[in-house]
């Protein structure tokens, strides 16, 4: 009869395989328990299984994140993980036909990410898995990921193999040798006297004795001077009718080869009776190699690999203990301030290499510290014992300073500075993640202050950190109940005051605080994954407008400010395309107005993108131009159509010399490139009169309007419309 779930070919033989290993419905034990919480911190997946398929469900040897100890195999993940001759990894379960409707997706432990690799044995047959799922979906399962759930799983059947030789020495003499001329590992009898009687093919290759070197000779001869003690006081006990005191165990000593060379062993020791003599026998294991993975894993698992400083795991283990023990603690939170201008500008290679330098500054700065971590990207934590505000205070700005010198790398001087701030316990927090939380809102008021500072929590960041938290879903429902409105500010000819265009400017009718500018609002905006959506009906709804307005005034023009949301957004090309079908609106209408950092950041996608755009006819403004770092390389490499003159040259462009040298250069710079030019925030006559002088041909600002509704755009910037004759 059919199952509803694949099953191997060799079933039997593996159920049988299986069955030697007498660990189905065993309780747990801390070596598989122990593995499991290693996979669990390595991985950073919730729930880690080691589970064994028995004929119509599957056992779970070790469970971490999960409470159930077994399931059916019809909805088991890992009856399809054996039929695999590597690892089985499903990325998102709910993208797979499979899966989609299983119970264990559809409910409790909530799977979308699974990744299982077969436990095969010596011969070859696959019993159980080692897995690990999440309840979030994943992007990929690297190279480095398979290598080291392979490593995982070796070090979980090197367990299981043991816990069979357990087994193997409560069998007869007999059938112990001869299941132990196959065995992988080494596996030797001797008598009372401690002379060998069995010598396996596998203690040959292991100890570099041949069987006839050893059978009838002292077995000491493979026993280093570091428990040459232990070894004769148990054969003596033997002499005098008493039992080892290591029968029965299983132990880790070293072992000695042929060359005298040392390396570590596990030893299974047992002992039988055999007429009036007593027999030893003794199941030795290389451990050389489960050492080597098992130190290599918890590394991986405890330390971060760049910095080698303490990972994430063990920062919150360490902080965990302090506070659970009640002792007085200090958290410094810090986070590197201008880092990612560092990889954007000189590599992620530069990057690395500050990250590295910091970690030895913070180091050697909190010489004293319980522990100092990285807990991942620019983010480091250190925990000081003791909540000495004054101490804190001082190894804060010891920091800032350390940390904010300048860096170096292959002959170019890096720049960044630090923000930090600080959490003490028991005074702002006895629970680990609250103390954490205090630590980060101190931080986030240090970035809002201007950065490369420290500041300490108070309680009433927690009230703004409420406040802030509503406000942005207040922003969230904002755009869903229509409380988005776009004004315009009208663009004008300097030579004749002529209409050409006009930027679109969002604002939001809050319910309670009545007509919001983007001050208020669009920094968070900008940042919320809804900002590509919100982008497009900003688009949209002025294209729109502006078709409208172009059959009274034929040459507009509509300017869009872009979130760099949606810059990085993979459809923000096809978006425009079809904003423009819609609207029937022509290209050469619309301008879309970016700021400087989209060009700093040279993303690879970035440059393709811009060249896109431009070959499709739509224009590109350089918004604020002269206000930030901006380049001559930025103009020559990407198609910017226009030059945006910030109106903070305008302010006082006919008293100051160096602004006015600004807006000069910044129009000379126009003309050299073929680019045209604007002026932002014209608000006088005076200032006009300036830029009419220097030939800025366009310009807008309050002395021509004010940004406005659409109907009153209309009838203040529009001509009148003629009467169809």
């Amino acid at each position: 009869m059919a199952t509803p779930y694949p099953i191997p070919d060799n079933e039997e033989i593996r159920l049988k395989a299986l069955n030697e290993y007498r660990l189905l419905d065993t309780p747990a034990e801390e070596d598989f328990d122990r593995l499991a919480r290693l996979a669990a911190r390595l991985f950073d997946v919730p729930i880690v299984l080691v589970s064994l398929l028995d004929r119509d469900r599957q056992f779970f040897k070790a469970h971490i994140g999960f409470d159930v100890c077994d399931t059916s195999r019809e909805i088991s993940f890992c009856t399809h993980a054996i039929m695999q001759d590597d690892i089985f990894v499903i990325l998102d379960s709910t993208n797979d036909r499979r899966f989609a409707s299983n119970p264990l997706v559809l409910g409790p432990p909530f799977i979308r990410f699974y990744a299982g690799k077969p436990l095969a044995t010596p011969t070859g047959e696959k019993i159980g898995t080692v897995c690990l799922i999440d309840t979030e979906p994943r992007k990929s399962f690297t190279a480095e990921d398979r290598r080291n759930l392979t490593d995982v799983a070796a070090l979980v059947m090197d367990r299981m193999d043991a816990r069979r030789l357990d087994y193997i020495r409560t069998v007869s003499q007999a059938r112990f040798e001869n299941i132990a001329a196959t065995s992988p590992d080494a596996i030797i009898c001797s008598n009372s006297e401690g002379e060998v009687t069995f010598w396996n093919r596998s203690a040959e290759r292991l100890f570099g004795y041949t069987a006839d070197e050893m059978v009838n000779h002292p077995g000491e001869i493979i026993v280093p001077d570091s428990w040459l003690g232990i070894y004769e006081a148990e054969l003596d006990r033997l002499r005098h009718g008493e039992k080892m005191e290591l029968s029965d165990r299983t132990i880790e000593l070293s072992g000695l080869r042929k060359d005298g060379s040392e390396f570590p062993a596990e030893f299974s020791l047992s002992t039988w009776q055999e007429g009036n003599t007593t027999s030893v026998g003794a199941i030795v294991r290389d451990l050389t190699e489960r050492r080597q993975n098992e130190e290599r894993l918890f590394r991986l698992a405890s330390l971060d690999p760049l910095t080698d400083l303490p990972n994430r795991g063990v920062w919150r283990q360490c902080l965990g203990d302090a506070l659970a023990a009640g002792k007085a603690s200090t958290v410094l939170l810090l986070d590197l301030d201008g880092f990612k201008e560092v990889n954007d500008t000189l590599g992620h290679a530069a990057g690395d290499a500050v990250l590295k330098e910091v970690s030895v500054r913070l180091k050697a700065t909190c010489r004293h510290a319980t522990m100092v971590a990285r807990l991942g990207g620019d983010e480091f934590v250190a925990l000081l014992p003791g909540n000495d505000e004054r101490e804190a205070r001082r190894v804060a700005t010891d920091l800032v300073s350390a940390i904010s010198e300048p860096y170096e790398f292959v002959g170019k001087r890096i720049e960044v500075s630090v923000s930090i701030g600080v959490a003490l316990a028991p005074q702002h927090s006895q629970r680990p993640e609250e103390l954490l939380g205090a630590a980060d809102l101190a931080l986030y008021r240090a970035k809002a202050a201007g950065k490369g500072r420290y500041e300490f929590f108070a309680p009433a960041l927690r009230e703004y950190a409420v406040a802030r938290r509503t406000f942005e879903q207040e922003l969230k429902q904002a755009f869903v109940r229509g409380e988005f409105e776009l004004f315009y500010q009208p663009q004008v000819s300097t030579i004749d005051g002529g209409l050409t265009g006009a930027e679109a400017l969002l604002r939001w009718n809050h319910p309670e605080r009545g007509l919001l500018t983007p001050a208020s609002f669009i920094d968070v905006l900008a940042n919320k994954a809804s900002a590509p959506e919100i982008g497009e009906w900003i688009l949209r709804t002025a294209c729109m407008q502006a078709a409208r307005w172009r059959s009274r005034a034929p040459g507009f023009r509509i300017g869009v400010n872009l979130f760099e949301a949606q810059i990085r957004y993979a459809g923000l090309l096809a978006a425009v395309r079809r904003v423009l079908a819609e609207a029937a609106l022509p290209a050469e209408a619309l301008e879309l107005e970016i700021v400087e950092n989209v060009f700093l950041r040279n993303e690879p996608g970035t440059q393709k993108l811009l060249d896109d755009l431009r070959a499709l006819g739509v224009g590109l403004a350089f918004d604020d131009y002269g206000t930030g770092f901006a380049s001559l390389s930025l103009l020559k490499r990407y198609p910017v159509s226009r030059l945006k003159i910030d109106r903070g040259f305008l302010r006082n462009v006919n008293s100051d010399p160096e602004n006015a040298a600004v807006v000069n250069a910044i129009l000379y710079l126009g003309k050299s490139f073929g680019v045209e030019v604007i002026a932002e925030g014209v608000e006088t006559q005076a200032q006009l009169d300036f830029l009419k002088e220097n030939n800025c041909p366009q310009a807008q600002g309050y002395l021509f309007g004010k940004p406005v509704t659409a109907r009153e755009f209309e009838q203040k910037f529009l001509p009148v419309a003629k009467p169809a004759s």
